[in-house]
């Protein structure tokens, strides 16, 4: 994992590569998620939470550049897991999560585990900890709408924190330097969080919209950074992708194309929306693709497709459903399905791409529309 998913994805730190290799991310799943443990993906932990991916992780890590004397203030603990990669890195680690069950768990798997500079804590992490900042560094795992000022005050002058800022479904990752007793932000790239809770959330001002469900730039026309690559403007996770500028594009002028030549290594991006269930039956979902010598991957399932996975209010998972596979060689073409909505959807998320296949997948106009 550590060698596709991490340093392979770009992450050098080889403190951060070390940590990531010896800290045990299966024992900070459930049992029924342990076979899952090591893929690069986000995992339902309960109490509609979820363990980040571990490229995530390493990066937040690698771009707090810890060093043994820091004293790191984290915001959401969660499984526990992120603490667990930053305390071989520093001198101490306090962490907070408000959801109690989450909290107390995680302080059992983290003592069992003798990782003794970890202090977690439950409470409100919109709040911060005041009794012992300042903090040489902070680092948030969940997002907030607007950077929360009483973080601002306690990140000691010269000190760093990384946050995911933004909507629901649409944010960026940001690293802030304080200069002077300012917050200097730097613009990392998108990601997907899930919600800060309490003070943060009843703060936010963009809600969304599950009765609407829509996504962003599906016809590749805007760009963003992602890191030092420039990748469609709301689209995350994105591996083996590049955005094609021809003026023959079906929509606009550029496309996206995926291109992989090694069987089972991932080649995608993703998008998430909400979606209510309850009230949508069904999904209407479309898009432009264009195949070069697509072919499986390892397995059968190892394939071109577009695939939406459907999540109740706790990120469980409840169906996946979609488009393809995609095989051979073909020009562009129009691809179409009516997919139905498990009545217990919160949220959905689109991914699109190879998925272990291998060849060349050309996309472009990528939409969904609710159907009653």
């Amino acid at each position: 994992m550590v060698d596709s998913e991490i340093a392979g994805a770009g992450v050098r730190n080889p403190r951060v590569l070390e940590a990531m290799r010896n800290t045990p991310r299966h024992e900070f799943v459930s049992l029924a998620q342990r076979d899952m443990a090591y893929y690069d993906m986000a995992l339902p932990i309960g109490e509609g939470q979820t363990i980040s991916p571990p490229f995530i992780v390493a990066y937040m890590t690698e771009q707090l550049d810890p060093q043994p004397s820091d004293k790191v203030l984290e915001i959401g603990t969660g499984s526990g897991y992120q603490a667990a990669v930053l305390s071989p890195l520093v001198k101490d680690v306090y962490t907070i999560e408000i959801k109690e069950p989450l909290g107390l768990a995680a302080a059992r798997v983290l003592k069992r585990l003798k990782y003794t500079n970890v202090h977690p804590r439950i409470g409100d992490g919109y709040q911060g900890w005041p009794d012992v900042a300042p903090f040489d560094k902070i680092i948030v795992t969940c997002s907030p709408e607007n950077i929360p000022e009483k973080l601002v005050e306690q990140l000691r002058e010269g000190g760093r924190m990384i946050v995911p800022l933004g909507e629901r479904y649409q944010q960026t990752l940001y690293l802030f330097r304080k200069e002077n007793g300012k917050m200097v932000s730097e613009a990392l790239r998108p990601t997907l969080f899930v919600p800060m809770t309490g003070e943060a959330e009843s703060l936010r001002k963009v809600k969304p919209d599950p009765l609407h469900p829509t996504l962003v730039n599906g016809s590749f026309e805007e760009m963003a950074k992602d890191g030092d690559l420039d990748v469609p403007k709301g689209w995350h996770y994105v591996r083996q992708a590049a955005v094609v500028d021809d003026s023959r594009a079906p929509e606009g002028k550029r496309y996206v194309r995926f291109t992989n030549i090694t069987p089972g290594r991932g080649s995608q991006m993703l998008q998430a929306f909400p979606l209510d269930g309850s009230k949508i039956p069904a999904l209407d979902v479309s898009l432009m693709v264009k195949g070069e010598a697509l072919r499986p991957g390892n397995t059968p399932g190892e394939a071109a497709y577009v695939v939406v996975t459907f999540y109740d209010e706790n990120q469980r998972t409840l169906a996946e459903r979609g488009i393809g596979p995609f095989r051979d060689t073909f020009d562009w073409r129009r691809e179409h399905a009516v997919i139905r909505v498990p009545p217990r959807t919160a949220h959905a998320i689109l991914r699109l791409g190879l998925l272990g296949g291998v060849g060349e997948l050309d996309v472009d106009n990528v939409a969904i529309a609710p159907t009653r």
